[in-house]
């Protein structure tokens, strides 16, 4: 049996995935995304990482990219397939740092939504850079959008940082500074007035970790910006669009 550190998504938590995430499906935020993944992949295949039930790639291939994806829980993939079929977008069902996808080089490898943080390991986090250059033609470009750590925002003493607060939903991440582990914590109050707690763990990682990631898989970076309109990314930036690139030829050794 595979063994992986990430949390496992279940067939209750995928039903209910794209509704409780709607905010990541409004036009402005997806047709960003999709125009800058677009864009990358230019006329070849792209790939996704953690692909979940298709929000990216979904709208992605109906640009024209064949777009093929890894998810390690099956029941986000039949929630997949409630919206494309598995010629439209194949998916292999395994682990992000290991599982690969045979027969063909990817223009494009991309992970988005702080989900590569799924992996909560540093070796394993190393190595979902090394599969995503495995995938990778030379020139190819592997891409991950994710958080940049509230830490900063906590006074001495506090561990939980809120980051949603409104009347149906309460969300806080909970932050251990040695290990660099995280968890976030969900309490939504549905229709019938109760409320639902939901939590995911995740391992947090600093740009700069992942540039240092990055070349230990032989990528180089070439773009780093705030989010996937390309606002300029500052030291006050919440999130980061990285963009590392597979040198055209590699160096003789």
């Amino acid at each position: 049996m595979l063994m992986t550190s990430s949390d496992l998504w279940d067939e209750d938590t995928a039903a209910r995935y794209d509704e409780t995430s709607a905010e990541m499906f409004t036009p402005d935020l997806l047709d960003s995304t999709v125009d800058f993944l677009a864009r990358l992949a230019g006329d070849g295949p792209a790939l996704e990482f953690a692909i979940g039930t298709g929000r990216v790639a979904v709208p992605l291939a109906a640009r024209g990219v064949h777009v093929s994806g890894i998810e390690l829980s099956q029941p986000m993939v039949d929630q997949l397939r409630r919206k494309v079929s598995a010629a439209e977008v194949p998916v292999a069902v395994g682990d992000m740092a290991t599982t690969t996808v045979a027969g063909e080089y990817f223009s494009l490898v991309y992970v988005v939504w702080n989900s590569i943080g799924n992996v909560r390991t540093q070796d394993e986090q190393v190595e979902c850079f090394r599969n995503a250059a495995r995938h990778l033609a030379p020139g190819g470009r592997f891409v991950i959008e994710l958080w940049i750590p509230g830490i900063r925002r906590m006074p001495p003493g506090q561990s939980a940082v809120p980051f949603s607060i409104s009347d149906r939903h309460v969300g806080f991440d909970t932050y251990d500074m040695v290990t660099q582990q995280g968890t976030s914590h969900h309490y939504r109050r549905l229709d019938d007035g109760s409320t639902r707690y939901g939590a995911s763990n995740f391992r947090y990682i600093w740009p700069a970790e992942c540039d240092l990631m990055a070349r230990l898989a032989g990528l180089e970076l070439e773009q780093r910006v705030a989010d996937w309109h390309g606002a300029p990314f500052t030291s006050d930036s919440e999130s980061h669009i990285s963009v590392w690139r597979k040198p055209p030829t590699t160096p003789a050794s």
